[in-house]
């Protein structure tokens, strides 16, 4: 009966061994500088980095002072993973909602190097044009010393078919524009980043990124950065 005993606690001990949290958690990301090519392919995003969601709550706050220090590779691929990524493949829904399934809102980060347009179904982003065109992207001086510029652009043409009157529309689209950029508002709180979210941008936003008609319009900005 001891031995029995014995062997039962053995078993216990070994099972509750196997239960302890895997050594990813405690792997610190690397810091990958950004190159600005034709496109940038982003690593998959590390879910385990951060601080709880409570935490990053009451560290959340609008931020309108950032160093030039840059974005790494990972900090960016989780910044624009957690405005626009991909969390369900089986039907490529995103992390932030949308009224209708319907996604109307285009993600564009604007850097010192260039214009690029985010890309959810294959993590990248895929340049729009070179040139520094930070300026453009809003109308407080502290946007040009950021590090990057999220820019949300509505697609009304997702809207085509559906019975919705247009001002309603742009509601809609200004709603889910707003919850891209409160994903990111949280990540980055709980990361170590900054942000702000922002209503303004130039005149010749649209222009500059290429997109003409009344297909298009600006929805919102925000600020992101050290």
């Amino acid at each position: 009966m001891k031995q029995l005993l014995i062997l039962c606690f053995a078993a216990l001990a070994t099972a509750c061994c196997s239960n302890q949290p895997p050594q990813e958690a405690e792997v610190v990301q690397t810091a990958t500088p950004v190159v600005h090519g034709a496109e940038i392919t982003l690593p998959a995003p590390y879910l385990k980095a951060g601080l709880t969601i409570g935490e990053a709550l009451a560290n959340r706050r609008s931020w309108r002072e950032y160093s030039p220090e840059k974005l790494s590779l990972e900090e960016l691929s989780g910044v624009l993973y957690a405005a626009a990524g991909i969390n369900r493949p089986e039907n490529d829904h995103l992390t932030a909602p949308s009224a209708l399934a319907l996604y109307p809102i285009r993600v564009y980060a604007f850097f010192e190097e260039g214009i690029y347009r985010y890309e959810a179904k294959g993590h990248k982003l895929v340049r729009v044009k070179e040139g520094n065109f930070m300026a453009v992207s809003g109308a407080q001086p502290f946007v040009a010393t950021a590090a990057l510029n999220l820019v949300y652009v509505a697609d009304l043409s997702v809207y085509a078919d559906k019975p919705i009157p247009a001002e309603h529309v742009r509601y809609l689209c200004g709603q889910d524009a707003a919850g891209y950029a409160e994903n990111v508002n949280l990540y980055t709180a709980g990361t170590g980043l900054r942000s702000i979210t922002r209503g303004s941008a130039a005149p010749e936003l649209l222009q500059a990124i290429g997109l003409e008609g009344e297909q298009y319009f600006f929805a919102l900005a925000q600020s992101v950065g050290k």
